[in-house]
């Protein structure tokens, strides 16, 4: 077993989240990789959290679906796949590992792109693996670029806007910047592709990255001319984030989404001095004394805590019943909606869902 099943899992799940879920979903935000892809020695820590490194060294496509079944009796869970990748990984490696695995398990998947290809490359590689988008990531910007300097356009440029947008593909998008969601950059750049790049699928990952209250700022009004934009939820267990979102945009163009391998993580996210913490089991994930974002509690406390997945999941519920989301509603978060996105993007595929 890849691992542990506790009772207090059984008994959350069985208590706030089996009857809240639909019996199909799709997570349309995991990864999947092979240590053998990773360059060993990081160059670009400052600019991203290292507590992820700690939960997986990998996750294979394997582990994933066995994830699934560990933590969802009863239900069928489908991925949108893609890598985990910095500079100095073996990228096309890993890609090529995401298309093989998508193949074999009739699952979506995305190609994780390097600001650096060029259109053509870009286009060929998509075309080539039969991918329904891309995933961007600011760790494989320029390197000279500080952390709050980085831009979107630093790592998703123009020209890669403009295939993905004649293609009509998905970008999955994790916003850069200290001040996440509520950041003016971020925002006037969200809205500047969402107006000249009407064809392609613009998801804004983990709503903007507000995992605190006061990430959020005035970015809904901001945005609210941005009727297509998309957002998950993904590694965020803030209802009153989601309870914002909810009523900014509705429930039909929110997406159910986990950042897995690392919502296998036992923990309780807390708020601190505006920034979130993971409180986690003493020891459990070795020394987490020198991170800002991490935290530990032993004995009774410990024993309680249960998987990062059912408490993003329980955060979605909390919220729903406080903007009065109906069954349907729950069904086009966690299925309906990735299901729409997926087949627009790729029509003429059959996935695990449709079987």
């Amino acid at each position: 077993m890849l691992f542990e099943i506790k009772e207090v899992d059984r008994k959350f799940y069985k208590d706030r989240i089996i009857d809240f879920l639909p019996d199909k979903m799709i997570d349309l935000h995991t990864h999947v990789w092979l240590d053998e892809f990773k360059k060993k020695n990081r160059e670009d820590k400052l600019r991203t959290v290292t507590w992820v490194n700690l939960i997986a060294e990998d996750n294979s496509i394997e582990d994933l679906m066995e994830t699934y079944e560990l933590m969802f009796p009863s239900k069928q869970v489908t991925p949108v796949i893609f890598s985990s990748l910095e500079r100095g990984d073996r990228i096309d490696d890993a890609n090529e590992y995401i298309r093989q695995s998508g193949d074999k398990w009739a699952v979506p998947t995305l190609l994780f792109a390097c600001p650096w290809w060029s259109s053509d490359e870009l286009e060929k590689k998509v075309k080539a693996g039969g991918f329904l988008g891309i995933k961007v990531y600011l760790s494989l910007s320029d390197p000279k670029i500080a952390a709050n300097d980085i831009t979107v356009f630093d790592f998703l440029p123009r020209h890669h806007l403009e295939v993905i947008d004649k293609l009509g593909l998905i970008v999955m998008l994790h916003i850069p910047r200290k001040d996440r969601l509520k950041d003016p950059v971020n925002l006037a750049q969200i809205k500047q592709i969402h107006d000249e790049y009407p064809n392609l699928k613009l998801v804004i990952a983990h709503v903007g990255r507000a995992y605190c209250d006061g990430d959020v700022g005035d970015a809904f009004e901001v945005l609210k001319s941005c009727d297509r934009l998309l957002y998950d939820f993904s590694a965020n267990t803030n209802s009153w984030v989601f309870e914002q979102l909810i009523k900014a945009v509705g429930p039909g163009r929110i997406f159910f989404g986990s950042d897995m391998p690392i919502l296998r993580m036992r923990m309780k996210r807390i708020t601190r001095g505006g920034i979130y913490v993971n409180v986690v089991p003493k020891g459990l994930y070795g020394d987490v004394s020198g991170d800002k974002n991490m935290a530990e509690v032993d004995g009774s406390e410990a024993e309680e805590l249960t998987f990062f997945m059912y408490e993003e999941i329980n955060a979605f519920h909390m919220a729903a019943k406080v903007c009065k989301l109906g069954a349907s509603d729950i069904e086009d978060v966690f299925f309906n909606n990735a299901a729409e996105l997926v087949r627009s993007a790729g029509p003429t595929k059959k996935f695990r869902f449709d079987l």
